[in-house]
């Protein structure tokens, strides 16, 4: 037999190293499931490493996580057939006459995109290409620009078809339809109260957000014309995403009715060929690579956690608090936070949500005013959901900051990027503290739809 380490030693141990590795800049996927297999060694011996294969197969086999290339690849597809730009164009032609408007128009069209695009960094990449130049050449405020444009993109792991939102369910065994449904309000909440911060700043200091000049605006007539180019990829996502909340089509299906709907689409804007195809599917290997590598590896991690008794010792420990259900969210939800400043969210999601889901699961809907288990385990999810925005947002390490910094002008400095992300993490504290107080936010519509 191998070593036999206390609960507490283990957990400061694994963790610990865990953290060393990754501040050393070593890649997630394989800090963890490394680290995962050394420790199976070192507390088991030969047989103990059967966990490895016993653990991922199930991720391997599982049919809800082939929604994810699949809606990588509908999205490499749309991006590729400049649609993104298109649409911006056309929201921003639409908006731009009002004050703030184009820093409402990228936050719509941010919005727009969530529903096509699970992915974050696309987004914001995109946008930040495509919007920030506009809005400094119109005399934006460089913080409102760039703020708008990381709070619009980070919205893609909130709004449906969110990857995240897949992965979570399966981790957490919960229908992914339900998740999907339950993240609409608070991803419209979000997405409203930036665009009315956005908004209501200009109104107050017109010199943030200048209104286009008159000779660059266009008649009603004309904007109908334009609403005309975006009818395709508007109705793709109204198909993907009415087929998953009527219940017609899993979200497997969904996916693969949307991946086809991108060919389609990208042939009316005269844009499929050879390079498009080859481009996007290698976005779509990338991506979905990297996310399942992050998984074996986390699975690995927490499998052999939560086997030498580490559930009873976080659910003891909490409990040891002394706070109610009450605190013991909160503090779950400031870990989440906290966890989000250092490592992504694939990883954050695979340590944390195994761990979490029992113990919320153990006090029971009641202390929440809740009375259906369902709900709360839903309600939790798109907490979660809601959580991991702010992690893209959050410096040190927010990738949102990042992927910004990797398009935006020279001359703008590293902490103003920092410090247009902050109004807005601001903003999402309070749509999760909404979120959290008054669960019908999230439970009202999949109640509507599901009965």
């Amino acid at each position: 037999m191998g070593l036999e380490i206390g609960i507490e030693w283990l957990t400061l141990i694994m963790f610990g190293s865990l953290l060393v590795l990754l501040m050393a800049g070593l890649p997630l996927a394989f800090v963890t499931g490394g680290l995962a297999c050394v420790f199976l060694f070192v507390l088991g011996d030969q047989r103990a490493l059967n966990i490895v294969p016993s653990r991922i197969f199930p991720l391997m086999t599982n049919y809800q996580l082939s929604a994810i290339p699949l809606f990588i690849f509908m999205a490499a597809m749309l991006e590729r057939a400049g649609i993104i730009n298109e649409m911006f164009d056309v929201i921003y032609k639409v908006l731009g006459g009002v004050r703030g408007g184009l820093a409402a128009a990228t936050i719509l069209a941010s919005t727009v995109l969530a529903a096509m695009v699970g992915v974050i960094g696309a987004a914001v990449v995109t946008m930040g290409i495509i919007a920030l130049p506009a809005m400094l050449k119109r005399g934006y405020d460089p913080k409102i620009a760039m703020g708008s444009i990381m709070a619009g993109g980070t919205l893609g792991i909130l709004i449906p078809p969110s990857i995240l939102a897949i992965i979570y369910a399966v981790v957490a065994e919960q229908s992914v339809g339900e998740l999907f449904i339950g993240a609409v309000i608070p991803g419209l909440l979000l997405s409203g109260m930036y665009i009315a911060y956005v908004v209501i700043r200009s109104v107050i200091n017109p010199k943030l957000g200048p209104p286009i000049p008159v000779e660059e605006r266009i008649s009603t007539a004309e904007k109908m014309k334009l609403m005309g180019n975006m009818s395709a990829p508007i109705a793709l996502i109204a198909v993907v995403l009415g087929v998953i909340f009527t219940g017609v089509a899993t979200p497997v299906e969904a996916a693969g009715i949307g991946t086809f709907g991108a060919f389609i689409v990208a042939a009316i804007h005269r844009k499929l060929d050879w390079q498009t195809i080859r481009e996007a599917s290698l976005t779509t290997l990338k991506a979905s690579a990297m996310v399942i590598w992050i998984m074996f590896g986390a699975t690995i991690f927490v499998g052999l956690y939560v086997l030498e008794g580490g559930q009873q010792f976080v659910q003891g420990a909490l409990e040891a608090t002394g706070f109610g259900p009450w605190g013991i969210l909160i503090i779950m939800m400031i870990v989440l936070v906290i966890l989000g400043m250092f490592l992504d969210w694939v990883g954050i999601l695979l340590l944390c949500v195994p761990i979490f889901v029992p113990i919320i699961k153990a006090m029971g809907p009641e202390p929440f005013g809740l009375t259906n288990p369902d709900d709360l385990v839903l309600w939790f999810g798109v907490l979660y959901l809601v959580n991991m925005q702010m992690s893209f947002l959050s410096p040190p390490f927010g990738y949102a900051l990042f992927y910004l910094r990797g398009v935006a002008p020279a001359e703008i400095p590293m902490t103003d990027i920092f410090k247009s992300a902050l109004p807005f993490l601001a903003l999402q504290i309070v749509g999760l503290v909404l979120c959290m107080f008054f669960p019908q936010i999230i439970t009202w519509l999949p109640r509507l739809v599901y009965g």
